[in-house]
């Protein structure tokens, strides 16, 4: 008899939406600033929420920001040296499989049975996040194809919001 069991590891909301958040700031920033506005419309973020992750996001120079009334964010480093570990350490997020964040007090105070395995893990996804880089990600095809589609739905949106202040005005004004 075969008992499969699903395991799973959680990256908390704070590491995907500053990975999620960086991808779309990288897919878009072309010598020109990014509105923190547009990537939240994009992925559909908390805009306060990201306000606070880029903060840490800048702290790590990972990021740039610009002042102005067309200001917005940048990348501070080439995508290709921007690593998605990097990303989430800066927002003080871990990856730790163990029970006990690696301190080896898992079972009363002392190391547990599957201490050793459960770091393992936590090594190999530590290898695998610090060995793959935003310019790896934009150059999958997945990635670029939902990269489209979002920005077809953004662009939608804004010129819904677009017509719909156009008639309010228009009605407003007789």
């Amino acid at each position: 008899m075969l008992i499969v069991v699903e395991a799973k590891m959680n990256l908390t909301t704070k590491g995907r939406y500053a990975i999620t958040a960086m991808l779309d700031l990288a897919l878009h920033y072309k010598n020109k600033p990014i509105a923190l506005s547009e990537i939240a419309a994009r992925q559909g973020l908390s805009l306060s929420y990201l306000d606070q992750l880029f903060s840490k996001l800048k702290q790590a120079k990972l990021i740039t920001s610009y002042r102005g009334s067309r200001g917005g964010y940048g990348l501070a480093k080439d995508t290709q040296h921007i690593m998605i570990f990097d990303i989430i350490l800066a927002v003080n997020e871990g990856i730790d499989a163990t029970r006990c964040q690696g301190k080896s007090n898992c079972q009363d105070g002392s190391r547990c049975l599957t201490h050793h395995l459960w770091t393992a893990l936590s090594d190999e996804i530590y290898r695998f996040l610090n060995n793959v880089s935003i310019a790896q990600l934009i150059d999958q095809h997945c990635v670029q194809q939902v990269a489209n589609r979002q920005d077809k739905l953004y662009m939608r949106n804004i010129r819904k919001t677009r017509s719909n202040t156009t008639n309010t005005i228009l009605v407003s004004t007789r």
